[in-house]
């Protein structure tokens, strides 16, 4: 126990865009901090809401930035959306993904023309006016809106960009229904990854730059949460008391090792 009398941190879960990288580069010291967490052997996994890319090609992605990932060790939400699905016995679905993400769906009959589910993430410029009617007529003939996930901007190389929520707030709202929510901050989500580790929530910390979905979606599933100053953080997001707050704030991931109580 430490002094608060919670559990030493026996687990890290990192997130991805604005945590560990911006675009293709890494925060400063994000790559040192993945090292020193790996040699106190804390078992790590990365989770992120990113609906573009298949695990497989996020764990390329994050070798190449020198950060050894195996595809394992990565929780997206397209997965999440896919074991959400294999639980209720759907196999027709609409994807309204990116294909490259479309591998982590493999025993599914995808594209259907009669679906069973709508998958919807975020497709960025391939929205149209066509796609998103057509998603709205399959929802209206009985398929389950699925909201990948619902975050409401990401950081584009330009600034800021719109993500898949307001896509899914507009099909709610033409549908009359409500999206079932897979990725962050469902609390279903972050308990999988527990389930992952054995665990079953203190023990383990969620570092993000999102107050909402990274922080409070875990401390809300039982876990700790640490906000970064990085990424979508905004100063703005600390203005109002929060329930529940952070367990930290650090200036970026290059802190974690230090509040965590690392050392080589």
């Amino acid at each position: 126990m430490n002094g608060d009398g919670l559990p030493e941190v026996q687990a890290v879960l990192m997130d991805l865009d604005g945590t560990l990288y911006e675009g293709d580069t890494p925060v400063e010291g994000a790559v040192e901090a993945v090292r020193l967490v790996r040699i106190a052997n804390l078992p790590l996994r990365f989770v992120t809401n990113t609906t573009d890319r298949s695990r497989r090609a996020l764990s390329e992605r994050l070798w190449a930035m020198g950060i050894p990932a195996a595809p394992e060790e990565i929780h997206t939400a397209p997965v999440a959306a896919a074991r959400w699905l294999r639980q209720r016995g759907i196999r027709r679905v609409a994807l309204h993904l990116p294909e490259d993400a479309w591998e982590d769906f493999p025993a599914f009959e995808l594209d259907a023309p009669e679906p069973e589910a709508v998958l919807v993430g975020h497709l960025g410029a391939a929205w149209s006016y066509n796609r998103m009617n057509r998603a709205f007529r399959q929802v209206l003939a009985g398929a389950r809106l699925v909201a990948v996930q619902r975050d409401r901007f990401a950081m584009g190389t330009q600034g800021p960009v719109l993500d898949a929520g307001p896509f899914v707030a507009a099909l709610e709202y033409a549908a009359g229904v409500e999206a079932e929510l897979v990725g962050k901050p469902a609390a279903a989500f972050f308990r999988a990854v527990l389930s992952d580790l054995g665990l079953e929530g203190p023990e383990a910390v969620m570092v993000g730059d999102s107050v909402e979905g990274d922080v409070q979606g875990a401390k809300n599933a039982g876990l700790r949460g640490v906000l970064v100053r990085t990424g979508g953080f905004r100063p703005g997001d600390l203005d109002d008391p929060l329930d529940p707050a952070p367990d930290a704030v650090l200036e970026s991931l290059a802190e974690l090792p230090e509040w965590l109580g690392i050392s080589e």
